[in-house]
């Protein structure tokens, strides 16, 4: 994968309310003591995203329970001598139950992913700050990631509701023409072919949520960048996303195994979805580090950055004095004690050579002149620094302790160094 495809989100980290900071240990490691130390926050975004995934549970749950419904009032299983009316021919009713079942509620799905999003938005946002913080989240923090991912979540998520729903139908609607007694050839080819298709789209669904969660780009380039890392790093891709969905696969297990079932629905109820998000996270942040130059800051740049202006302003006169104190204690010097312009490339006078003309002196003359100039305004520019006026008004300070008068034994205050630097 060329590093060069990705240039559209070098610069771009959509990190609105956080600071990245160094990861102290490897990504790996650094996930694991996350997860570890932060075990009550993961579950708070796991309930909390959970609550935005009701209305799309509720719907499956009508969807079961309508077709048990459907199969109580139709006659499957009726005694043509002892029934009436009689049913000459079931072939196929369930099927067509069954289809009809999933057009009307799996469309209704496509409008609860919506609602889905949100918690989806927020629960990713908070994960990835989770990750590049090492621990920081909070509720309003949550519903920021709603504000500013939200419509880079909706995309991904419509694009896969919709060929789940198409693989449901056409599913339904290959056992329906088995069941009628049609030719299997074609309704299986098609079953076959939009279960593959829904599986790509949902690796490549996965990339646009990780990308359009980390990064503020277009759409095009939103689109165009996660097809390259998820082509360029596919094997990884499948093996992450195969262990991410740990719950998923302990429920579909518990579809046989009752045992599984309760673990699993135990499991997502308290962190299943922020477990997926966490593991999916942290392996596309490191895949991201790889090929992306991160913006990491140090964790004085990460503390200056939530500060106020006036916090700033008084974190910077602190500084100042801390420097002037410095000063004052290698000694009183005009080269320390005043601004002096710092030396570039730029400040340098071109030497005359052996041949000159008057012209030669002009431009010398006229360089220095505009050497003096600049380190007159720049002395006028900083001569007000707080540094520079600590500096000054502690060894005036100073030279008014030494000439202090006697005391009424006759003896001089005694000055140390300690006091005269306070």
């Amino acid at each position: 994968m060329a590093q060069s495809k990705l240039t559209a989100l070098e610069g771009n980290e959509l990190a609105d309310d956080y600071v990245r900071t160094q990861v102290p240990k490897g990504r790996w490691s650094d996930t694991w003591e996350v997860f570890k130390g932060n075990f009550a926050k993961i579950v708070i975004i796991n309930v909390l995203t959970l609550l935005f995934f009701v209305p799309g549970i509720a719907i499956v749950y009508f969807r079961f329970n309508y077709i048990n419904q459907m199969g109580l009032l139709y006659p499957f299983s009726s005694n043509a001598l002892f029934s009436y009316p009689f049913t000459p021919s079931t072939q196929g009713v369930a099927e067509s139950i069954t289809l009809s079942a999933d057009l009307l509620f799996y469309s209704m799905l496509l409008v609860a992913s919506l609602i889905a999003s949100v918690g989806l938005a927020g629960a990713s946002y908070s994960m990835k700050k989770l990750i590049n913080t090492h621990g920081e989240f909070t509720v309003k923090g949550y519903f920021h990631g709603v504000k500013v991912c939200y419509f880079n979540v909706i995309l991904p998520v419509l694009l896969f509701m919709i060929f789940l729903f198409a693989s449901f139908v056409i599913s339904d609607w290959a056992a329906q023409q088995i069941a009628y007694g049609h030719s299997a050839a074609g309704p299986i080819t098609a079953k076959v072919f939009i279960i593959i298709a829904t599986v790509v789209v949902g690796v490549i669904c996965s990339w646009i949520l990780a990308v359009g969660v980390s990064y503020k780009v277009k759409l095009r380039h939103l689109i165009k960048n996660s097809l390259v890392l998820c082509v360029g790093t596919i094997i990884q891709t499948l093996f992450m996303l195969g262990f991410s969905l740990i719950p998923v696969w302990l429920l579909l297990i518990g579809t046989k195994v009752t045992f599984f079932l309760i673990i699993g629905i135990i499991f997502m109820l308290f962190m299943g979805l922020s477990f997926i998000l966490l593991c999916w996270f942290a392996f596309t942040q490191w895949v991201f580090d790889m090929f992306i130059t991160p913006a990491v800051k140090t964790e004085k740049e990460a503390r200056r950055a939530k500060m106020t202006p006036k916090q700033l302003e008084e974190e910077k006169e602190e500084e100042e004095r801390a420097v002037a104190r410095e000063l004052l204690a290698a000694g009183r010097s005009e080269l320390i004690g005043k601004p002096l312009r710092p030396i570039t490339d730029e400040d340098r006078v071109e030497e005359i050579g052996i041949a000159f003309d008057r012209s030669d002196i002009s431009r010398v003359a006229a360089e220095r002149a505009g050497l003096e100039a600049g380190v007159k305004e720049y002395y006028e520019q900083h001569k007000k620094d707080t540094r520079y006026v600590e500096y000054e008004r502690m060894f005036a300070e100073r030279e008014k302790a030494l000439q202090a008068p006697k005391g009424k034994k006759g003896k001089g205050k005694r000055v140390s160094s300690d006091n005269l630097l306070r």
